[in-house]
């Protein structure tokens, strides 16, 4: 093995859950996260939305906000559960800025796969901190991104920034 090969290596031993499923036929991850929160990095539910870890995330702190209707357009939602996902993604910044204090965020909604929707089913909101400087050599020289902080450390930080600004919400 050369040494240029040996650089190309990533060892990821967590994503083999994700990976042995490919191909087979599940619930949407919302729907499952409504269901079993704790399995699904769930830092805060409301009425009618659930915000939770991005398995997979661009950066420490990536959260995705849905309704807990299976819906695949913010259209289709009524103006109760519009507004009560709108608080959440509000309460879900206030919670990064205190815990984290990023320099930013990026915040999307992705509806239908021409979008780049990945799930096109269930509407939802990603949240990403962002700081500058957080993109380094990594992802320019060999395409790979790195997050400091694992999933449980980062639901258990955003969750206590949750309870802590709860009475000021």
């Amino acid at each position: 093995m050369s040494i240029e090969t040996r650089h190309k290596i990533l060892w990821t031993p967590w994503r083999m859950s994700y990976v042995s499923k490919v191909g087979e036929k599940r619930e949407c991850i919302f729907c499952e996260a409504v269901k079993n929160p704790d399995q699904y990095y769930v830092v805060k539910e409301t009425e009618y939305s659930i915000a939770m870890l991005n398995a997979y995330p661009y950066n420490t702190g990536h959260v995705m906000i849905a309704p807990k209707k299976h819906t695949p357009d913010l259209e289709f939602l009524s103006d109760n559960e519009l507004i009560d996902l709108m608080k959440l993604t509000k309460i879900i910044l206030r919670a990064l800025k205190l815990e984290y204090a990023p320099h930013g965020f990026n915040i999307g909604v992705n509806i239908g796969k021409a979008a780049g929707a990945g799930l096109e089913d269930h509407i939802h909101i990603h949240i990403v901190p962002r700081w500058i400087g957080d993109t380094n050599f990594l992802p320019i020289i060999s395409n790979t991104k790195t997050i400091p902080e694992d999933l449980n450390t980062t639901r258990k930080r955003i969750s206590e920034a949750i309870k802590k600004l709860e009475g000021s919400l």
